[in-house]
């Protein structure tokens, strides 16, 4: 294993292992080596003694951080200056045995895993502004900056966020923050069915409330969550999400829970409990601990309740919707392709990454959904201009 102290020790790291043609693990934390195909490598590149935070604007709502700085530290550090990553971050670390919080930024861009925040205020992509990589033959570059205008030309800050560090390794990066809202507050609508559940979160959507997030548990779901409204509700529960100033945020509540009183009964979560359930969502916590293969789906939210009704006719499985029913956890009974033929025939159009199951599923199917010819032949050429060796996570997304 070779871990870098600086850019510089990561470019000939890189140079070294391209001149041999040696495979390298890129590594932020090691949070989340279960996601994506098992590699064989000959050597590992451990970014985590890249960390700190060498710029932050509040003012500015900026902040550049190496890339094997703790999500926690970066967290930590913009709460003290009431600031947050408004796509919240998804921690799925747990989820492959992995401690909470022991996440790396880096691998937040690199993974582009984003929370619930993502439906209103995009994903972690959309989020980075700048930074600074080694591509798989050493050469060092970097690429946006501080600020919006300044990312011209390629946008390879788009291209590398979600590539799961198979095209470079990165070494720090720039991203806006947005200040915390001063309340948040959520509206739970008990007992409908997931058809149901589409419909109200729909009009929640659909209404001039500036609704944040919304999401659906299932009943067997909804038992396994920590905040006693939800878990004690014996029943599925629909949870729409404000936040804002105080007297707004209350104002929409309010007008929301009206509204979507013909739905069924509906109660109100507070700051903490709210903070709590919608975590709880965005790290896909209900299936911690659970050995199930798991599934995340994303779908037209129109078509979620059919396409899950179709998997659920082949094979037993409980899932639960984020995003306003665009995506889909789902957690299935165990098989020798976790499911794979089934749930992709049965998407249609959607999309399906296998996020958790064992080391001979994932080397026997797809992890991520398998491109159209065109695409897969671009991404091809993507990965061999800035890798022409393949030595960068070889096979990670294959």
């Amino acid at each position: 294993m070779t871990k870098p102290r600086d850019a510089d020790d990561v470019r000939q790291a890189v140079a070294d292992a391209a001149a041999a043609g040696t495979p390298l693990e890129v590594v932020g934390r090691g949070t989340k080596r279960g996601l994506g195909r098992p590699m064989q490598t000959g050597a590992s590149l451990d970014l985590s003694g890249l960390s700190g935070i060498p710029l932050y604007e509040p003012d500015e709502l900026v902040m550049t951080a190496l890339a094997g700085t703790p999500l926690a530290d970066v967290e930590a550090t913009l709460k003290a200056q009431n600031q947050r990553l408004a796509f919240e971050p998804a921690d799925l670390g747990p989820l492959y045995g992995a401690p909470e919080n022991a996440a790396s930024i880096g691998g937040v861009f690199a993974s582009n895993l984003s929370g619930p925040g993502r439906l209103r205020h995009g994903a972690a992509r959309d989020h980075l502004l700048g930074l600074k990589a080694v591509n798989g033959t050493g050469e060092f570059f970097k690429t946006g900056g501080r600020v919006v205008k300044n990312v011209t030309g390629y946008d390879l800050c788009k291209l590398l966020a979600g590539s799961h560090g198979t095209l470079a390794a990165m070494t720090e990066v720039t991203f806006k923050v947005l200040p915390i809202p001063e309340k948040t507050r959520t509206v739970l609508i008990f007992g409908l069915d997931d058809g149901r559940a589409r419909e109200a979160m729909s009009a929640a959507l659909g209404s001039p409330h500036e609704v944040i997030a919304a999401a659906h548990l299932p009943t067997s779901v909804a038992t396994r969550s920590s905040v006693a409204y939800v878990s004690g509700a014996g029943r599925g529960v629909t949870a729409i999400r404000v936040e804002g100033p105080a007297p707004s945020a209350e104002h929409r509540c309010k007008a929301l829970r009206e509204e979507l009183a013909p739905f069924g009964a509906t109660e109100e979560l507070h700051g903490m409990n709210s903070a709590t359930l919608w975590r709880e969502l965005g790290d896909a916590r209900p299936f911690v601990g659970d050995p199930r293969p798991l599934w995340r789906l994303s779908v037209p939210p129109t078509e979620g309740p059919q396409a899950i009704a179709r998997i659920a006719r082949t094979m037993q499985a409980e899932w639960f919707y984020d995003w306003g029913g665009g995506l889909v956890w789902l957690a299935v009974s165990p098989s020798a392709d976790a499911g794979a033929a089934a749930i992709r025939e049965a998407l249609g159009g959607g999309h399906a990454t296998l996020v958790r199951a064992d080391d001979a599923v994932r080397r026997a199917v797809p992890v991520f959904q398998p491109q159209a010819a065109p695409l897969a032949a671009l991404a091809k050429r993507v990965k061999e201009s800035m890798d022409p060796k393949g030595i960068l996570n070889p096979g990670r997304m294959d």
